[in-house]
């Protein structure tokens, strides 16, 4: 019987999305042992723009849109992504056709002078480039001096070490998979800085016609991490925020029941909207919107409107 035709994956040169890509790899390849699993690297225009805040020039998406040319092109059968890296509307002829399960959801808190987020002294410098961590953080501390910083996670820490900021704030996530963990300080509860939607989860993406890769990577699915998921960008896409809006959204399984808490804020973090829902794991898209319409109709919606004319 021969072999059957490889399965290529679309992924980023960064180290962090090659350690993605490889472990997806490493899966498949022990789920189908006949097939052979081949990366196509790439480079996006997100890794080339280094000069200025993913905001300015078009949000997370920059990260996406080459590897979706390359599956539409068929020059690659899947492409592995961050979640949180993911925009709420897909385009109408990709599909996400798993979730693994989920690494720790949390920001860590990056300083080699000071132990944890409370303990950094007044006006300290923080590096994030993140508009939903500088609108909680700012909510809680006005004096901070947040500083954008770009690049990949080593290039982050690089900045960090040469003093150019007190602290940075990175996804945990991130450095636990790159062998980092020992950078992180302090994790920042979830009371001060609630995730990005889909912070933590590996997604795996494919043209939705393609019925063969859809079975083949149908096998790493992780059934608590795509419910989560789901409500988390159902509560997204309703706000319908654009790459100028703080929002935050994290939901956990507890049993059948999914809990949700959500976030949108002003860039400054002087007008902050926080709520929660909760509900059967199998309502998840409902529960989402559900509490997007909640915080609108408490103001929200007026917010919105500001920071889309931003």
């Amino acid at each position: 019987m021969s072999r059957p035709s490889a399965l290529r994956i679309a992924t980023r040169q960064s180290r962090l999305a090659l350690w993605q890509a490889e472990h997806v790899a490493s899966l498949l390849r022990e789920a189908h042992p006949d097939m052979e699993v081949v990366l196509v690297p790439m480079t996006t225009q997100g890794d080339r723009i280094q000069d200025r805040t993913l905001a300015a020039v078009g949000g997370k998406g920059l990260f996406i849109k080459e590897l979706e040319i390359a599956l539409a092109e068929n020059r690659a059968d899947i492409a592995v992504h961050s979640m949180k890296d993911v925009p709420s509307e897909l385009p109408d002829d990709m599909s996400i056709a798993a979730m693994l399960s989920r690494a720790d959801p949390r920001d860590a808190f990056v300083s080699r002078r000071y132990a944890s987020f409370e303990r950094l002294p007044h006006g300290a410098k923080v590096g994030t480039s993140s508009l939903r961590r500088a609108s909680q953080l700012l909510n809680a501390r006005k004096d901070l001096t947040l500083i954008p910083v770009r690049g990949n996670v080593e290039t982050r820490l690089r900045k960090l070490d040469e003093g150019q900021y007190d602290a940075i704030i990175l996804a945990a996530a991130g450095l636990i998979r790159l062998g980092l963990a020992d950078r992180i300080a302090h994790h920042l509860d979830l009371e001060l800085s609630v995730p990005a939607v889909g912070q933590g989860i590996i997604g795996i993406e494919c043209r939705a016609v393609d019925a063969r890769s859809i079975a083949l990577v149908s096998v790493l699915k992780d059934a608590a991490a795509e419910h989560c998921c789901v409500a988390e960008r159902a509560f997204a896409r309703r706000l319908e925020g654009s790459c100028q809006s703080p929002i935050a959204g994290f939901a956990v399984l507890k049993g059948d029941e999914l809990q949700l808490r959500g976030v949108i804020g002003s860039v400054d973090g002087r007008t902050v909207y926080r709520g929660s829902a909760a509900g059967s794991r199998h309502e998840a898209h409902g529960i989402g919107v559900e509490l997007a319409e909640r915080l609108l109709t408490a103001g929200a919606d007026q917010l919105l409107r500001e920071l889309r004319g931003a």
